[in-house]
C-alpha cells in the first residue's frame, strides 16, 4: 500500500552527519532501499526534513522503514497511508455499494 513517510531530522545529529560526510551516503542508501515513488527535501520547524512516497507491503515492514531514521539521525518519523486520485475515486465508488 502507498504511504507518505514524513521524516524530520534532529539538527545536532544531522549536522554531525553532514560534517563527517555520512548524510549523502545515508540519503542515497535510504532511497535505494525504499525506492520511493517521490522524494522531497525541505526545512520544517528549522530542521532538515523529507517526505517520501513509499510502498509498504504489510504492517511488518514498518520497523524496517522507520528504524533506520530513528537510529541514525534521531528523527521524528510519521507514516500515513495515502492514495492517489484514482484510488480515491475507486474508494468512493465502493462506498456507494
Amino acid at each position: 500500500m502507498r504511504a507518505l513517510l514524513e521524516i524530520e531530522l534532529d539538527t545536532a545529529t544531522a549536522n554531525q552527519a553532514v560534517a563527517d560526510g555520512a548524510m549523502a551516503d545515508g540519503i542515497r542508501e535510504a532511497l535505494a532501499q525504499l525506492k520511493p515513488e517521490a522524494a522531497y527535501f525541505f526545512a520544517r520547524n528549522g530542521n532538515r526534513a523529507m517526505i517520501l512516497v513509499v510502498d509498504v507491503p504489510d504492517e511488518a515492514a514498518v520497523p524496517s522503514i522507520a528504524e533506520p531514521f530513528w537510529l541514525r539521525t534521531n528523527a521524528k518519523v510519521d507514516l500515513h497511508i495515502c492514495m492517489n486520485a484514482d484510488e480515491l475515486m475507486e474508494g468512493l465508488k465502493r462506498l456507494g455499494s
